[in-house]
């Protein structure tokens, strides 16, 4: 089993080893932003979803596709779709419709499926339907 540190041990760690560990000094910030509001994200579990990924998004560093990741595993929001993702829209359009979609067209077909819109992109992740061609199909 593994446990996450403290929020105290997150804070302690001086900006030299974030840096050697690969983190950039943006993500870092937001880390730490993070550490020293955690009492009050944690009470963000008892909101409405929305509600919770608002707040979230106040934060510096974290937007409409983290917030949605957070909620999609700190709350079990089974809708959260991650809007902005690289390549998300392009995979959801190629495996469910044959098309090659933006967020916009993803969020429009997967619109059926609401309230388990992220469940059918775990789906597709879990089936091995989460590719797409890398290249078009060669002319003989």
């Amino acid at each position: 089993m593994k446990v996450f540190p403290a929020p105290s041990t997150w804070a302690a760690i001086p900006a030299w080893e974030w840096h050697r560990l690969g983190v950039d000094p943006r993500r870092t910030r937001t880390i730490i932003a993070c550490v020293r509001r955690a009492g009050r994200l944690e009470r963000l579990s008892g909101l409405p979803t929305e509600d919770a990924k608002r707040l979230l998004c106040t934060i510096d560093g974290i937007g409409v596709w983290t917030a949605a990741e957070i909620a999609q595993r700190a709350f079990g929001d089974t809708d959260a779709l991650s809007v902005g993702d690289v390549h998300l829209a392009r995979v959801v359009g190629h495996a469910m419709f044959n098309a090659d979609f933006d967020d916009d067209a993803m969020v429009a077909a997967l619109e059926p499926w609401r309230p388990h819109r992220y469940r059918v992109v775990r789906l597709l992740h879990a089936g091995g339907y989460a590719t797409r061609p890398r290249f078009a199909p060669q002319r003989q």
